[in-house]
Protein backbone atom coordinates (compact mmCIF):
# COMPACT_ATOMS: atom_id res chain seq x y z
CA UNK A 1 0.00 0.00 0.00
CA UNK A 2 2.72 2.51 0.75
CA UNK A 3 4.10 1.73 -3.00
CA UNK A 4 0.31 2.46 -4.42
CA UNK A 5 0.68 6.01 -2.09
CA UNK A 6 3.68 7.40 -3.31
CA UNK A 7 2.13 6.69 -7.27
CA UNK A 8 -0.89 8.05 -6.44
CA UNK A 9 0.12 11.67 -4.94
CA UNK A 10 2.53 11.31 -7.82
CA UNK A 11 -0.02 11.25 -10.17
CA UNK A 12 -2.33 13.62 -8.92
CA UNK A 13 1.01 16.17 -9.93
CA UNK A 14 0.61 17.69 -5.87
CA UNK A 15 2.99 20.07 -4.84
CA UNK A 16 3.60 22.18 -1.77
CA UNK A 17 1.75 25.01 -3.00
CA UNK A 18 -1.52 22.92 -3.37
CA UNK A 19 -2.68 21.64 -6.52
CA UNK A 20 -1.04 22.39 -10.24
CA UNK A 21 -4.20 23.37 -12.30
CA UNK A 22 -4.68 20.94 -15.64
CA UNK A 23 -5.59 22.80 -18.94
CA UNK A 24 -9.83 22.09 -18.10
CA UNK A 25 -9.90 24.61 -15.54
CA UNK A 26 -12.04 27.76 -16.08
CA UNK A 27 -11.08 30.27 -17.28
CA UNK A 28 -11.80 33.75 -15.80
CA UNK A 29 -15.04 35.51 -16.97
CA UNK A 30 -14.37 37.75 -19.51
CA UNK A 31 -15.56 41.55 -18.47
CA UNK A 32 -17.81 41.72 -20.87
CA UNK A 33 -20.00 39.58 -18.80
CA UNK A 34 -21.32 41.18 -15.38
CA UNK A 35 -21.10 38.83 -12.40
CA UNK A 36 -23.06 40.50 -10.00
CA UNK A 37 -22.94 38.69 -6.68
CA UNK A 38 -25.37 39.25 -3.66
CA UNK A 39 -22.55 37.93 -1.16
CA UNK A 40 -21.13 40.91 -1.60
CA UNK A 41 -23.55 42.98 -1.51
CA UNK A 42 -24.66 42.08 1.80
CA UNK A 43 -28.74 42.87 0.78
CA UNK A 44 -31.07 41.96 3.88
CA UNK A 45 -34.15 42.83 2.26
CA UNK A 46 -36.90 40.59 3.57
CA UNK A 47 -39.74 39.12 0.94
CA UNK A 48 -42.25 41.53 1.61
CA UNK A 49 -39.95 44.20 1.20
CA UNK A 50 -38.74 42.88 -2.33
CA UNK A 51 -42.38 43.17 -3.63
CA UNK A 52 -43.41 39.60 -3.15
CA UNK A 53 -46.88 38.93 -2.72
CA UNK A 54 -48.04 38.26 1.09
CA UNK A 55 -49.66 35.48 0.17
CA UNK A 56 -46.66 33.82 -1.45
CA UNK A 57 -44.76 35.54 1.55
CA UNK A 58 -46.89 33.08 3.99
CA UNK A 59 -46.20 30.39 2.11
CA UNK A 60 -43.03 30.48 2.04
CA UNK A 61 -43.14 30.91 6.13
CA UNK A 62 -45.22 28.16 6.04
CA UNK A 63 -42.35 25.41 4.24
CA UNK A 64 -40.12 27.38 7.11
CA UNK A 65 -38.23 29.66 4.66
CA UNK A 66 -38.21 33.36 5.98
CA UNK A 67 -34.82 34.97 4.61
CA UNK A 68 -34.25 34.85 0.76
CA UNK A 69 -30.48 33.33 -0.09
CA UNK A 70 -28.22 35.26 -2.33
CA UNK A 71 -29.41 34.07 -5.57
CA UNK A 72 -33.12 35.42 -4.73
CA UNK A 73 -31.99 38.28 -3.71
CA UNK A 74 -30.10 38.99 -6.75
CA UNK A 75 -32.82 37.77 -9.39
CA UNK A 76 -36.27 38.38 -8.22
CA UNK A 77 -36.97 42.13 -8.61
CA UNK A 78 -35.18 41.76 -11.96
CA UNK A 79 -37.28 38.72 -13.11
CA UNK A 80 -40.43 40.73 -11.69
CA UNK A 81 -39.61 43.75 -13.25
CA UNK A 82 -39.86 41.97 -16.62
CA UNK A 83 -36.29 41.07 -17.76
CA UNK A 84 -35.09 38.24 -19.12
CA UNK A 85 -32.18 36.38 -17.04
CA UNK A 86 -28.70 34.23 -16.72
CA UNK A 87 -27.97 32.77 -13.32
CA UNK A 88 -25.50 30.27 -11.82
CA UNK A 89 -25.21 29.32 -8.36
CA UNK A 90 -23.99 26.35 -6.00
CA UNK A 91 -26.32 23.48 -5.60
CA UNK A 92 -28.49 23.94 -2.65
CA UNK A 93 -28.59 27.81 -2.76
CA UNK A 94 -32.64 27.94 -3.57
CA UNK A 95 -32.44 28.71 -7.70
CA UNK A 96 -36.12 27.03 -7.84
CA UNK A 97 -37.89 30.20 -5.85
CA UNK A 98 -35.48 32.27 -7.37
CA UNK A 99 -37.67 31.96 -11.14
CA UNK A 100 -40.84 30.13 -9.41
CA UNK A 101 -41.72 33.13 -7.75
CA UNK A 102 -42.20 35.43 -10.30
CA UNK A 103 -44.11 33.10 -11.83
CA UNK A 104 -46.55 32.47 -9.00
CA UNK A 105 -46.68 36.20 -8.47
CA UNK A 106 -47.72 37.06 -11.90
CA UNK A 107 -50.65 34.02 -11.53
CA UNK A 108 -51.85 35.82 -8.80
CA UNK A 109 -53.25 38.44 -11.70
CA UNK A 110 -53.15 36.83 -14.18
CA UNK A 111 -54.31 33.19 -13.55
CA UNK A 112 -55.57 31.96 -17.12
CA UNK A 113 -53.88 30.35 -19.62
CA UNK A 114 -50.28 28.55 -19.94
CA UNK A 115 -48.47 31.09 -17.85
CA UNK A 116 -44.74 29.44 -18.02
CA UNK A 117 -43.12 25.79 -19.09
CA UNK A 118 -40.27 24.76 -17.28
CA UNK A 119 -37.88 22.49 -18.78
CA UNK A 120 -35.34 20.12 -17.15
CA UNK A 121 -33.11 17.45 -18.32
CA UNK A 122 -34.60 15.20 -16.36
CA UNK A 123 -37.63 13.33 -15.18
CA UNK A 124 -36.93 13.07 -11.48
CA UNK A 125 -36.16 16.81 -10.90
CA UNK A 126 -39.52 17.98 -13.12
CA UNK A 127 -41.39 16.27 -10.15
CA UNK A 128 -39.14 17.64 -7.64
CA UNK A 129 -39.90 21.37 -9.07
CA UNK A 130 -43.39 20.28 -9.37
CA UNK A 131 -43.77 19.56 -5.70
CA UNK A 132 -42.45 23.05 -4.82
CA UNK A 133 -44.33 24.66 -6.91
CA UNK A 134 -47.29 23.32 -5.73
CA UNK A 135 -46.36 23.79 -1.56
CA UNK A 136 -45.72 27.67 -2.92
CA UNK A 137 -48.86 27.56 -4.88
CA UNK A 138 -51.66 25.46 -2.36
CA UNK A 139 -53.56 28.71 -1.75
CA UNK A 140 -54.52 29.39 -5.84
CA UNK A 141 -55.56 26.11 -6.80
CA UNK A 142 -52.18 26.06 -8.82
CA UNK A 143 -52.33 23.70 -11.44
CA UNK A 144 -49.15 22.66 -13.03
CA UNK A 145 -48.98 19.16 -14.72
CA UNK A 146 -45.91 16.90 -15.14
CA UNK A 147 -44.83 15.82 -18.64
CA UNK A 148 -42.16 13.42 -18.69
CA UNK A 149 -41.57 10.53 -20.46
CA UNK A 150 -42.61 6.67 -18.97
CA UNK A 151 -46.19 7.91 -18.37
CA UNK A 152 -49.50 7.59 -20.16
CA UNK A 153 -48.98 10.09 -23.96
CA UNK A 154 -52.98 10.73 -24.02
CA UNK A 155 -53.20 11.72 -20.12
CA UNK A 156 -50.81 13.69 -20.20
CA UNK A 157 -52.67 15.73 -23.40
CA UNK A 158 -55.57 15.40 -21.56
CA UNK A 159 -54.17 17.24 -18.58
CA UNK A 160 -52.51 20.17 -21.16
CA UNK A 161 -56.20 20.81 -22.89
CA UNK A 162 -57.72 21.28 -19.22
CA UNK A 163 -55.63 24.76 -19.67
CA UNK A 164 -53.43 24.58 -16.50
CA UNK A 165 -51.42 27.36 -15.19
CA UNK A 166 -47.91 26.12 -16.42
CA UNK A 167 -46.23 22.95 -17.57
CA UNK A 168 -43.35 21.67 -16.25
CA UNK A 169 -41.76 19.28 -18.47
CA UNK A 170 -38.80 17.23 -19.99
CA UNK A 171 -37.82 18.25 -23.55
CA UNK A 172 -38.60 14.85 -25.42
CA UNK A 173 -42.07 14.44 -24.09
CA UNK A 174 -42.81 17.65 -24.61
CA UNK A 175 -41.73 18.09 -27.93
CA UNK A 176 -43.65 15.03 -29.27
CA UNK A 177 -46.55 16.38 -27.86
CA UNK A 178 -46.63 19.34 -29.63
CA UNK A 179 -46.29 17.62 -32.77
CA UNK A 180 -49.12 15.31 -32.36
CA UNK A 181 -51.08 17.45 -30.50
CA UNK A 182 -50.29 20.88 -30.57
CA UNK A 183 -53.69 22.04 -31.98
CA UNK A 184 -55.55 21.16 -29.20
CA UNK A 185 -54.60 23.91 -26.80
CA UNK A 186 -51.80 26.92 -27.45
CA UNK A 187 -49.24 28.51 -25.86
CA UNK A 188 -49.95 31.69 -26.90
CA UNK A 189 -50.19 33.20 -23.29
CA UNK A 190 -46.69 31.70 -22.10
CA UNK A 191 -45.03 34.54 -20.45
CA UNK A 192 -42.10 32.65 -18.96
CA UNK A 193 -39.88 29.69 -20.44
CA UNK A 194 -37.39 28.38 -17.93
CA UNK A 195 -34.69 26.21 -18.30
CA UNK A 196 -33.36 24.76 -15.21
CA UNK A 197 -29.63 22.90 -15.45
CA UNK A 198 -29.25 24.99 -18.81
CA UNK A 199 -26.02 23.84 -19.13
CA UNK A 200 -27.16 20.45 -20.11
CA UNK A 201 -30.24 21.54 -21.96
CA UNK A 202 -28.49 23.78 -24.24
CA UNK A 203 -26.08 20.25 -25.19
CA UNK A 204 -26.36 19.29 -28.80
CA UNK A 205 -28.67 16.09 -27.03
CA UNK A 206 -31.39 18.28 -26.74
CA UNK A 207 -31.00 20.06 -29.91
CA UNK A 208 -34.22 19.14 -32.36
CA UNK A 209 -35.94 18.95 -29.01
CA UNK A 210 -35.61 22.55 -27.81
CA UNK A 211 -35.84 23.44 -31.56
CA UNK A 212 -39.17 22.31 -31.76
CA UNK A 213 -40.74 23.98 -28.03
CA UNK A 214 -39.39 26.95 -29.43
CA UNK A 215 -41.48 26.84 -32.51
CA UNK A 216 -44.23 27.45 -30.56
CA UNK A 217 -43.54 30.08 -28.08
CA UNK A 218 -44.53 33.26 -28.74
CA UNK A 219 -41.30 35.84 -29.13
CA UNK A 220 -42.34 38.56 -26.48
CA UNK A 221 -41.80 36.09 -23.87
CA UNK A 222 -39.16 36.30 -21.01
CA UNK A 223 -36.57 33.24 -21.11
CA UNK A 224 -34.85 32.51 -17.45
CA UNK A 225 -31.96 30.27 -17.69
CA UNK A 226 -30.27 28.62 -14.09
CA UNK A 227 -27.82 26.30 -13.74
CA UNK A 228 -24.92 25.45 -11.11
CA UNK A 229 -22.37 25.24 -13.79
CA UNK A 230 -21.68 28.36 -16.15
CA UNK A 231 -20.14 26.87 -18.98
CA UNK A 232 -18.35 28.53 -22.07
CA UNK A 233 -21.89 28.38 -23.84
CA UNK A 234 -23.65 29.88 -21.15
CA UNK A 235 -21.60 32.81 -20.80
CA UNK A 236 -21.29 33.43 -24.26
CA UNK A 237 -24.89 33.44 -24.60
CA UNK A 238 -25.24 35.94 -22.16
CA UNK A 239 -22.29 38.08 -23.98
CA UNK A 240 -24.74 37.93 -27.31
CA UNK A 241 -26.26 41.46 -27.61
CA UNK A 242 -29.85 41.35 -27.29
CA UNK A 243 -32.66 41.07 -30.12
CA UNK A 244 -34.11 43.95 -31.92
CA UNK A 245 -36.84 45.28 -29.65
CA UNK A 246 -35.27 43.54 -26.15
CA UNK A 247 -33.39 44.92 -23.17
CA UNK A 248 -30.48 43.27 -22.13
CA UNK A 249 -30.79 40.28 -19.84
CA UNK A 250 -29.98 40.05 -16.46
CA UNK A 251 -26.61 38.26 -15.82
CA UNK A 252 -26.02 36.48 -12.59
CA UNK A 253 -22.70 34.41 -13.03
CA UNK A 254 -20.78 33.45 -9.73
CA UNK A 255 -17.46 32.35 -10.23
CA UNK A 256 -15.99 31.98 -6.65
CA UNK A 257 -12.65 30.20 -6.08
CA UNK A 258 -14.73 26.63 -5.34
CA UNK A 259 -17.96 25.93 -7.07
CA UNK A 260 -18.55 23.18 -4.71
CA UNK A 261 -20.21 23.75 -1.15
CA UNK A 262 -18.08 24.89 2.00
CA UNK A 263 -19.44 22.66 4.30
CA UNK A 264 -18.18 19.45 1.63
CA UNK A 265 -15.62 17.39 3.16
CA UNK A 266 -13.96 16.17 -0.10
CA UNK A 267 -11.78 12.63 0.10
CA UNK A 268 -10.60 10.17 -2.57
CA UNK A 269 -9.16 6.68 -2.17
CA UNK A 270 -7.10 5.26 -3.84
CA UNK A 271 -7.97 1.33 -4.76
CA UNK A 272 -7.25 -1.58 -7.40
CA UNK A 273 -10.59 -1.78 -9.83
CA UNK A 274 -11.30 -5.13 -9.62
CA UNK A 275 -12.21 -5.08 -5.48
CA UNK A 276 -14.15 -1.57 -5.97
CA UNK A 277 -17.48 -3.20 -4.58
CA UNK A 278 -15.25 -4.61 -1.58
CA UNK A 279 -14.12 -1.10 -0.58
CA UNK A 280 -17.72 0.13 -1.48
CA UNK A 281 -19.27 -2.69 1.05
CA UNK A 282 -16.43 -2.18 4.18
CA UNK A 283 -17.27 1.87 3.82
CA UNK A 284 -21.17 1.97 3.75
CA UNK A 285 -20.68 -0.45 7.19
CA UNK A 286 -18.21 1.78 8.43
CA UNK A 287 -18.37 4.90 7.48
CA UNK A 288 -16.77 8.02 8.50
CA UNK A 289 -16.98 8.89 12.46
CA UNK A 290 -18.38 12.02 11.62
CA UNK A 291 -20.98 10.51 10.05
CA UNK A 292 -21.73 8.01 12.67
CA UNK A 293 -24.71 9.96 14.41
CA UNK A 294 -26.82 10.00 11.40
CA UNK A 295 -27.01 6.13 11.27
CA UNK A 296 -30.74 5.37 11.89
CA UNK A 297 -32.81 2.22 11.75
CA UNK A 298 -35.78 1.96 9.64
CA UNK A 299 -39.17 3.51 10.76
CA UNK A 300 -40.59 0.63 13.54
CA UNK A 301 -43.53 -1.10 12.19
CA UNK A 302 -43.75 -2.67 15.40
CA UNK A 303 -44.51 0.43 17.53
CA UNK A 304 -48.02 0.55 19.75
CA UNK A 305 -50.22 2.43 18.00
CA UNK A 306 -50.79 6.48 19.12
CA UNK A 307 -54.01 7.36 21.63
CA UNK A 308 -55.70 8.89 18.24
CA UNK A 309 -56.20 5.60 16.19
CA UNK A 310 -59.40 4.82 16.89
CA UNK A 311 -61.67 3.16 14.40
CA UNK A 312 -64.49 5.63 12.82
CA UNK A 313 -67.52 3.44 13.77
CA UNK A 314 -66.90 2.20 17.06
CA UNK A 315 -64.12 4.63 18.83
CA UNK A 316 -62.51 1.50 19.80
CA UNK A 317 -58.71 1.11 19.53
CA UNK A 318 -57.99 -0.52 16.28
CA UNK A 319 -55.57 -3.25 16.92
CA UNK A 320 -52.32 -3.88 14.90
CA UNK A 321 -50.14 -6.77 13.96
CA UNK A 322 -46.73 -7.07 16.00
CA UNK A 323 -43.91 -7.94 14.03
CA UNK A 324 -41.76 -9.22 15.60
CA UNK A 325 -37.98 -8.68 14.91
CA UNK A 326 -34.69 -11.36 16.12
CA UNK A 327 -31.85 -9.52 17.79
CA UNK A 328 -29.88 -10.58 14.50
CA UNK A 329 -32.26 -8.25 12.41
CA UNK A 330 -31.79 -5.51 14.79
CA UNK A 331 -28.14 -5.57 14.44
CA UNK A 332 -28.33 -5.84 11.15
CA UNK A 333 -30.84 -2.58 10.96
CA UNK A 334 -28.22 -0.94 13.93
CA UNK A 335 -25.70 -1.32 10.81
CA UNK A 336 -27.40 0.38 8.20
CA UNK A 337 -25.76 3.21 6.85
CA UNK A 338 -26.00 7.37 7.20
CA UNK A 339 -28.29 8.56 4.38
CA UNK A 340 -25.77 7.95 1.48
CA UNK A 341 -26.00 7.67 -2.73
CA UNK A 342 -23.41 5.65 -4.45
CA UNK A 343 -23.19 7.01 -8.16
CA UNK A 344 -22.21 4.83 -10.88
CA UNK A 345 -21.67 5.36 -14.63
CA UNK A 346 -23.61 2.26 -16.40
CA UNK A 347 -27.22 1.11 -15.72
CA UNK A 348 -25.75 -2.12 -15.35
CA UNK A 349 -23.14 -1.11 -13.02
CA UNK A 350 -26.20 0.25 -10.82
CA UNK A 351 -28.25 -2.65 -10.84
CA UNK A 352 -25.56 -5.15 -9.81
CA UNK A 353 -24.35 -3.30 -7.18
CA UNK A 354 -28.12 -2.77 -5.71
CA UNK A 355 -28.51 -6.68 -5.75
CA UNK A 356 -24.96 -6.89 -4.41
CA UNK A 357 -25.26 -4.78 -1.51
CA UNK A 358 -28.85 -6.63 -0.60
CA UNK A 359 -27.25 -9.70 -0.67
CA UNK A 360 -24.52 -7.87 1.81
CA UNK A 361 -27.73 -7.40 4.33
CA UNK A 362 -27.57 -3.42 2.93
CA UNK A 363 -30.82 -1.70 2.86
CA UNK A 364 -30.58 -0.02 -0.84
CA UNK A 365 -32.46 0.66 -3.87
CA UNK A 366 -31.45 1.63 -7.49
CA UNK A 367 -32.36 4.96 -9.82
CA UNK A 368 -31.33 4.58 -13.31
CA UNK A 369 -32.75 4.95 -16.64
CA UNK A 370 -33.68 0.96 -17.15
CA UNK A 371 -36.23 1.24 -14.58
CA UNK A 372 -40.31 2.80 -15.44
CA UNK A 373 -41.22 6.06 -13.95
CA UNK A 374 -43.13 4.31 -11.23
CA UNK A 375 -39.94 2.13 -10.66
CA UNK A 376 -37.98 5.26 -10.03
CA UNK A 377 -40.31 7.14 -8.35
CA UNK A 378 -41.00 5.01 -5.43
CA UNK A 379 -37.26 4.41 -5.07
CA UNK A 380 -36.59 8.38 -4.65
CA UNK A 381 -39.92 7.96 -1.93
CA UNK A 382 -38.48 5.38 0.07
CA UNK A 383 -35.05 7.01 0.06
CA UNK A 384 -36.58 10.53 0.42
CA UNK A 385 -38.61 8.58 3.90
CA UNK A 386 -35.53 7.24 5.48
CA UNK A 387 -37.30 3.85 4.98
CA UNK A 388 -34.06 3.28 2.90
CA UNK A 389 -30.75 4.25 3.46
CA UNK A 390 -28.93 3.99 0.50
CA UNK A 391 -29.76 4.80 -3.26
CA UNK A 392 -27.79 3.24 -5.89
CA UNK A 393 -27.85 5.67 -8.78
CA UNK A 394 -26.77 6.80 -12.56
CA UNK A 395 -26.12 10.43 -13.32
CA UNK A 396 -30.03 10.87 -13.89
CA UNK A 397 -29.68 11.68 -10.26
CA UNK A 398 -27.23 14.34 -9.85
CA UNK A 399 -28.78 16.82 -11.02
CA UNK A 400 -31.20 19.12 -9.13
CA UNK A 401 -32.54 16.35 -6.45
CA UNK A 402 -33.21 18.13 -3.02
CA UNK A 403 -33.05 15.33 -0.57
CA UNK A 404 -31.28 17.71 2.49
CA UNK A 405 -30.45 14.48 4.60
CA UNK A 406 -28.01 13.05 2.48
CA UNK A 407 -24.77 12.80 4.21
CA UNK A 408 -22.43 10.93 2.05
CA UNK A 409 -22.13 10.73 -1.68
CA UNK A 410 -19.52 8.27 -3.16
CA UNK A 411 -18.39 8.13 -6.79
CA UNK A 412 -18.20 4.74 -7.29
CA UNK A 413 -17.15 5.40 -10.84
CA UNK A 414 -15.60 8.59 -10.73
CA UNK A 415 -16.97 10.72 -13.75
CA UNK A 416 -15.02 11.75 -16.81
CA UNK A 417 -16.70 15.51 -16.86
CA UNK A 418 -15.54 17.43 -13.81
CA UNK A 419 -19.16 19.45 -14.50
CA UNK A 420 -20.53 15.77 -13.46
CA UNK A 421 -18.90 15.79 -10.47
CA UNK A 422 -19.76 19.06 -8.70
CA UNK A 423 -23.62 17.73 -9.37
CA UNK A 424 -22.71 14.57 -8.18
CA UNK A 425 -21.30 16.40 -4.91
CA UNK A 426 -23.78 19.05 -4.65
CA UNK A 427 -27.04 16.04 -3.61
CA UNK A 428 -24.62 16.51 -0.13
CA UNK A 429 -24.37 19.82 1.91
CA UNK A 430 -27.24 21.80 0.62
CA UNK A 431 -28.49 24.42 2.24
CA UNK A 432 -25.40 24.90 4.43
CA UNK A 433 -25.86 21.59 6.10
CA UNK A 434 -22.48 19.49 6.17
CA UNK A 435 -21.41 16.31 4.22
CA UNK A 436 -18.76 14.02 2.79
CA UNK A 437 -17.96 12.74 -0.79
CA UNK A 438 -15.87 10.34 -1.16
CA UNK A 439 -14.46 8.90 -4.47
CA UNK A 440 -13.05 5.62 -5.79
CA UNK A 441 -9.55 6.48 -7.66
CA UNK A 442 -8.92 3.45 -9.68
CA UNK A 443 -5.72 2.39 -12.25
CA UNK A 444 -7.09 4.87 -15.05
CA UNK A 445 -8.66 7.48 -12.85
CA UNK A 446 -5.86 9.18 -11.05
CA UNK A 447 -5.79 12.09 -13.95
CA UNK A 448 -9.20 12.73 -13.85
CA UNK A 449 -9.05 13.98 -10.06
CA UNK A 450 -6.34 16.39 -11.13
CA UNK A 451 -8.96 17.69 -14.10
CA UNK A 452 -11.53 17.72 -10.83
CA UNK A 453 -9.75 19.69 -8.32
CA UNK A 454 -8.35 22.00 -11.51
CA UNK A 455 -12.39 22.89 -11.79
CA UNK A 456 -13.59 22.80 -8.31
CA UNK A 457 -10.23 24.25 -6.58
CA UNK A 458 -10.25 22.32 -3.70
CA UNK A 459 -7.75 19.38 -3.27
CA UNK A 460 -9.11 16.32 -1.94
CA UNK A 461 -7.71 14.47 0.67
CA UNK A 462 -7.41 10.66 1.35
CA UNK A 463 -9.79 8.74 3.33
CA UNK A 464 -7.97 6.10 4.97
CA UNK A 465 -9.54 2.42 4.90
CA UNK A 466 -7.04 0.09 6.29
CA UNK A 467 -6.40 -2.72 3.29
CA UNK A 468 -6.28 -5.62 6.10
CA UNK A 469 -9.72 -4.68 7.07
CA UNK A 470 -11.55 -3.83 3.79
CA UNK A 471 -10.46 -7.45 2.90
CA UNK A 472 -12.15 -9.52 5.72
CA UNK A 473 -15.32 -9.77 4.21
CA UNK A 474 -13.85 -10.21 0.27
CA UNK A 475 -15.57 -13.72 0.61
CA UNK A 476 -18.48 -12.83 1.16
CA UNK A 477 -18.80 -9.62 -1.26
CA UNK A 478 -17.70 -12.06 -4.19
CA UNK A 479 -20.04 -14.59 -3.21
CA UNK A 480 -22.97 -11.62 -3.48
CA UNK A 481 -21.11 -10.42 -6.65
CA UNK A 482 -21.65 -13.72 -7.90
CA UNK A 483 -25.18 -13.89 -7.17
CA UNK A 484 -26.20 -10.50 -7.94
CA UNK A 485 -24.59 -11.55 -11.81
CA UNK A 486 -26.84 -14.70 -12.06
CA UNK A 487 -30.30 -12.79 -10.73
CA UNK A 488 -29.57 -10.02 -13.46
CA UNK A 489 -28.95 -12.72 -16.41
CA UNK A 490 -32.30 -15.01 -15.12
CA UNK A 491 -34.10 -11.37 -15.51
CA UNK A 492 -32.52 -10.70 -18.54
CA UNK A 493 -31.53 -7.12 -17.55
CA UNK A 494 -31.55 -4.58 -19.96
CA UNK A 495 -33.38 -6.78 -22.59
CA UNK A 496 -36.32 -4.88 -23.19
CA UNK A 497 -33.64 -1.31 -23.82
CA UNK A 498 -31.46 -3.30 -26.35
CA UNK A 499 -34.86 -4.21 -28.38
CA UNK A 500 -36.13 -0.68 -28.31
CA UNK A 501 -32.35 0.35 -29.27
CA UNK A 502 -32.56 -1.99 -32.77
CA UNK A 503 -36.46 -0.47 -33.31
CA UNK A 504 -35.36 3.28 -33.12
CA UNK A 505 -31.98 2.12 -34.96
CA UNK A 506 -34.13 1.04 -38.19
CA UNK A 507 -36.48 3.70 -37.75
CA UNK A 508 -33.59 6.35 -38.00
CA UNK A 509 -32.46 4.62 -41.23
CA UNK A 510 -36.10 4.59 -43.09
CA UNK A 511 -36.45 8.33 -41.94
CA UNK A 512 -32.96 9.27 -43.28
CA UNK A 513 -33.98 6.79 -46.88
CA UNK A 514 -37.66 9.00 -46.64
CA UNK A 515 -35.34 12.64 -46.78
CA UNK A 516 -32.84 11.43 -49.45
CA UNK A 517 -35.59 10.41 -51.73
CA UNK A 518 -37.63 13.57 -50.75
CA UNK A 519 -35.03 15.49 -51.68
CA UNK A 520 -34.50 13.87 -54.89
CA UNK A 521 -37.90 14.70 -55.34
CA UNK A 522 -37.77 18.23 -54.82
CA UNK A 523 -34.33 18.78 -56.66
CA UNK A 524 -36.67 16.99 -59.93
CA UNK A 525 -39.40 19.04 -59.56
CA UNK A 526 -41.66 16.02 -57.87
CA UNK A 527 -42.87 17.51 -54.83
CA UNK A 528 -43.12 21.02 -55.61
CA UNK A 529 -44.34 20.66 -59.08
CA UNK A 530 -42.97 23.82 -61.20
CA UNK A 531 -39.70 24.67 -62.37
CA UNK A 532 -37.90 21.85 -59.90
CA UNK A 533 -37.82 24.54 -57.13
CA UNK A 534 -38.76 23.30 -53.35
CA UNK A 535 -42.29 24.80 -51.99
CA UNK A 536 -42.44 27.16 -49.12
CA UNK A 537 -42.81 24.45 -46.75
CA UNK A 538 -39.98 22.51 -48.29
CA UNK A 539 -38.07 25.66 -47.43
CA UNK A 540 -39.66 25.98 -43.99
CA UNK A 541 -38.53 22.73 -43.44
CA UNK A 542 -34.89 23.24 -44.45
CA UNK A 543 -34.76 26.33 -41.98
CA UNK A 544 -35.95 24.45 -39.20
CA UNK A 545 -33.57 21.68 -39.72
CA UNK A 546 -30.65 24.58 -39.13
CA UNK A 547 -32.44 25.63 -36.07
CA UNK A 548 -32.35 22.28 -34.35
CA UNK A 549 -28.59 22.49 -34.17
CA UNK A 550 -28.40 25.73 -32.34
CA UNK A 551 -31.13 25.64 -29.70
CA UNK A 552 -28.79 28.40 -27.78
CA UNK A 553 -29.22 31.14 -30.33
CA UNK A 554 -33.09 31.06 -29.98
CA UNK A 555 -33.52 30.87 -26.22
CA UNK A 556 -33.21 34.44 -25.93
CA UNK A 557 -35.58 35.44 -28.77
Amino acid sequence: MENEEISVRSGLSRSAGGVSRPSTSKAPLSPAVPATAAESTGDTRTFTEMGVHPSLVKALHTLNIHTPTPIQHACLNEIMSGRDCIASAKTGSGKTIAFGLPILQHLTLDPYGICAVVLTPTRELAFQIADQFHALGAHMNLKAPVVVGGLDLLDQATQLQRRPHMVIATPGRFAELLKSKGEEWSLSKTRYLVLDEADRLLSSTFAPELAEIFSHLPSQRQTLLFTATATAEIEALARKPPSKGKQKPFVHLTHDSTSTPKSLVQKYVHLPSHIRDVYLAHLLTNPPEELEHLRHTPPDLAAPVSENAFDEQNQRRRKRKVKEVSAEEMEVQAMQPPPTIVFCGRCATAAQLTLLLQNMRIRCVPLHSYLSQSERLHSLSLFRSAIIPVLVATDVGSRGLDIPEVALVVNYDLPRNPTDYIHRVGRTARAGREGWSVSFVAERDVELVGAIEGVTGVTMDEHPMPENSVLENINSVFTARRLASVAMHDGRFGEKQKINKEKNKKRRKYEREWEERTESDVQGGGLSGRRGLPNSADRADKTNKTRKTQPSKQCLK
